[in-house]
């Protein structure tokens, strides 16, 4: 029983740094414009308050892990490292999975950090992993229509 007590306090620390969101994942490929495609493991983030909390708050993020803004239309929002202490890039994705834009954020700054055109979906990632894997504006995003359905503005 106090082993079970100890596991339990042990996992609310993990969830607390971080370690589980509670959000829902799927795996995304990424292919280069020669068609060498990357899997990655994101976190959805489809609702306003989801989009809001972002990667806030977490002192790490697995070096083959992200998190993917969905949005039902295209947007204009500008990103922020608000709270974020981990250093990130972002990619800005076009509707049709094109890669608009890929931008290095720095912790805890104001940024903003926009896309310079309008885009549907936005992913975050360790900074540098973009680069690490080849792919910049031009390549491609393969999102599973599933993780769309459930989107919200």
């Amino acid at each position: 029983m106090r082993l079970a007590v100890c596991l339990l306090v042990l996992l609310g620390m993990a969830a607390a740094c971080g370690g589980d969101s509670g959000l829902q994942t799927a795996t995304i490929t990424l292919a280069d414009v020669a068609g060498f495609g990357t899997d990655l493991t994101v976190e959805l983030a489809r609702t306003q308050e989801e989009r809001a909390r972002g990667l806030m708050n977490r002192e790490t993020l697995a070096e083959d892990r992200g998190m993917l803004f969905v949005y039902t239309a295209d947007s204009r929002e500008t990103f922020t490292m608000m709270n974020t202490l981990v250093p990130l890039s972002i990619a800005f994705v076009a509707a049709d999975g094109t890669i608009l834009d890929v931008q290095d954020m720095e912790p805890l700054s104001n940024g903003p950090y926009s896309s310079p055109r309008p885009y549907r979906y936005a992913l975050e990632v360790n900074q540098g992993w973009f680069e690490r894997h080849g792919l910049d504006a031009g390549d491609r995003v393969e999102i599973p229509p599933a993780v769309t359905d459930a989107a919200e503005e």
